[in-house]
């Protein structure tokens, strides 16, 4: 006789392509998925998986059990939304998601904020540009730069968000301040790495500038901020990052073409519960009074001629 624990192997092995990944998702090690797995295609007398040296693939068989397991999920998780979205407790564990640069500086003020409001709330932040998905919890509320398309999503636009080009002081005094975003290609970049995820901004580096203008990459936004304090070239970043640090300066006013969206998400079914509804308050509320920051708009860039002499007195 199946149980959900043998279906929740099959769909973990066929969802990660692999026992390795299988047992990460599932919290156990590798020799235990292994094991289970053969286990249970010995009693069924049928192959569930090829085995292949690429990976594991989902025999006819094998495909016919993911998806039952897969329907068989999608009520588990349904009921559990339901009925967590029923519980009016003040207290439990909240995970939330949100995106490296996000995390940094403007997300962390509000989470303090709300810890003391609802101290028998316990925070988890997941750090990850992916979209995680809510139907499978894998977060209980995300904060994404896109309006969710899912159906069954409640989402609300927080801000738009500006980018602009930054440079460090030392880098401008020493090669200049460009005056139109086409002279990027005469000066160094800070860029994305190829295995990053598309993104608005680095496809409008570059249409601008050919890649040997790129002397730094990184698949961090964060780390590009820092890289372009140090002075090794010109950077593509979100305003709430760039003028919130010190060592840079606005090359450009905010660049409309790279304007992007915050939008805070969350299951439908998870919208009832009280936690999510004081996060939505408390932190969702007081990322909106920041839309300023995030519109780039109560920032005054700094003059290159007054910049240079407030350096040197």
């Amino acid at each position: 006789m199946l149980d959900w624990d043998d279906l929740r192997i099959v769909l973990a092995v066929a969802r990660a392509g692999g026992i390795g990944g299988a047992a990460g998702t599932l919290g156990v090690n590798q020799s235990t998925v292994f094991r289970r797995l053969n286990a249970l295609e010995e009693s069924l007398g049928v192959r569930l998986f090829e085995r292949l040296p690429g990976g594991y693939r989902a025999t006819p068989a094998g495909e016919d059990m993911v998806g039952t397991a897969e329907r068989m999920e999608e009520e588990v998780l349904s009921l559990a939304r339901s009925l967590t979205g029923r519980d009016e407790r003040l207290c439990g564990h909240l995970r939330v998601t949100a995106s490296e640069s996000l995390a940094h500086r403007p997300l962390v003020r509000h989470l303090a904020a709300f810890r003391a409001a609802h101290p028998g709330i316990t925070l988890e932040v997941i750090v990850d540009n992916r979209t995680l998905a809510l139907s499978r919890r894998e977060s209980d509320i995300a904060l994404r730069a896109t309006r969710p398309a899912e159906g069954d999503l409640y989402g609300r636009k927080l801000a738009d968000v500006a980018w602009t080009v930054y440079g460090a002081p030392a880098y401008l005094d020493r090669a200049g301040s460009p005056a139109a975003p086409e002279d990027l290609a005469d000066h160094a970049l800070v860029g994305w790495d190829a295995g990053s995820p598309p993104l608005k901004a680095a496809e409008w580096l570059r249409a601008l500038a050919p890649d040997t203008a790129v002397v730094y990459r990184a698949n961090s936004t964060l780390n590009q901020a820092t890289a372009c304090a140090a002075g090794l070239g010109l950077a593509v970043l979100p305003c709430f990052l760039g003028d919130a640090e010190p060592g840079l300066e606005r090359v450009f006013a905010p660049i409309p073409a790279l304007t992007r969206e915050l939008w805070l998400v969350t299951h439908q079914d998870l919208k009832r519960t009280a936690r999510v509804r004081a996060f939505l308050d408390v932190v969702g509320n007081g990322l909106a009074r920041d839309r300023a920051l995030f519109e780039g708009t109560g920032h005054r860039p700094l003059d290159r001629v007054d910049a240079g002499a407030r350096r040197h007195t």
